[in-house]
């Protein structure tokens, strides 16, 4: 199996034409006729302990939401954490690949996954882009949920150790909007689609005014809305895996968040 085999599955879900002009998704080391000698390593990030969690298993591919690189790099001297982990994977024959802003809006993709896990209903792109495609989603609850209720069901099922949140206007929620990551410059839309709240992450300090009673923003935490891009990635990719006996597929038990909390 070639590099290409992994790149055509992921793209057929998520084509780069998706992605964003500041974006680097796509194949970023390695060649597209390279041969996978091992298996391949799903993680959020491109970290040290990542690679060192794909030489332990012999995986010769990491696929990630988030590129290790964004900006050009001028050398490559270990200087930095960039630097050094793209100098392993090249010494190491591992080839990385992002899936970023193009997973971000895909139909099916981020957004919709964090309103699937939530249990949102009725799901629809909140900011469309192209046919079908888009970033963040608007959906409904079955029944009013009390607001407490909704931040212990952030709290549950993304395992945030806070949940940020703008003045707390109605007891109960029903209309959700959602988008992973960075979301803020959406809040916007979320109050066009008349949500009750809008959960993203990355808000900075006078976005909490923003909602002007309109609706409640949550903000969960980068890593904590997109760590179900691992999931994602590995149900796109597990059909292939079926298909090819020696081919291994790894949720990477090294993903972790680089923010700690003190509580």
């Amino acid at each position: 199996m070639k590099v290409r085999d992994i790149t055509e599955c992921i793209e057929a879900f998520a084509p780069l034409s998706l992605q964003e002009s500041y974006d680097n998704a796509g194949l970023i080391v390695g060649r597209l006729d390279d041969t996978l000698q091992g298996g391949v390593l799903l993680a959020v990030d491109v970290t040290e302990e990542v690679i060192d969690e794909a030489i332990e298993k012999g995986c010769s591919m990491i696929v990630t939401h988030h590129p290790i690189i964004f900006h050009p790099l001028k050398r490559f001297n270990s200087s930095s954490v960039v630097e050094c982990c793209v100098e392993r994977a090249i010494k190491n024959d591992i080839a990385l690949y992002a899936c970023h802003t193009n997973l971000d809006s895909a139909p099916g993709g981020m957004s919709w996954r964090l309103g699937q896990m939530l249990g949102v209903q009725n799901m629809e792109v909140l900011e469309p882009t192209v046919e079908g495609a888009g970033f963040g989603v608007v959906g409904e609850f079955a029944e009013d949920m009390p607001i407490e209720q909704f931040f212990e069901l952030l709290h549950t099922v993304l395992g945030c150790k806070a949940v940020r949140h703008s003045q707390v206007v109605k007891p109960t929620v029903r209309r959700v909007a959602l988008c992973t990551g960075s979301g803020a410059s959406m809040m916007g839309a979320a109050a066009a689609a008349l949500c009750d709240v809008y959960v993203t992450a990355d808000a900075k300090y006078n976005d909490y005014y923003t909602p002007f009673g309109r609706f409640v923003l949550c903000d969960v935490g980068h890593f904590e809305s997109e760590f179900c891009a691992i999931d994602i990635l590995f149900d796109i990719l597990t059909d292939l895996s079926k298909k090819i006996s020696n081919f291994a597929l790894h949720k990477s038990a090294n993903s972790k968040n680089p923010m700690y909390y003190h509580v």
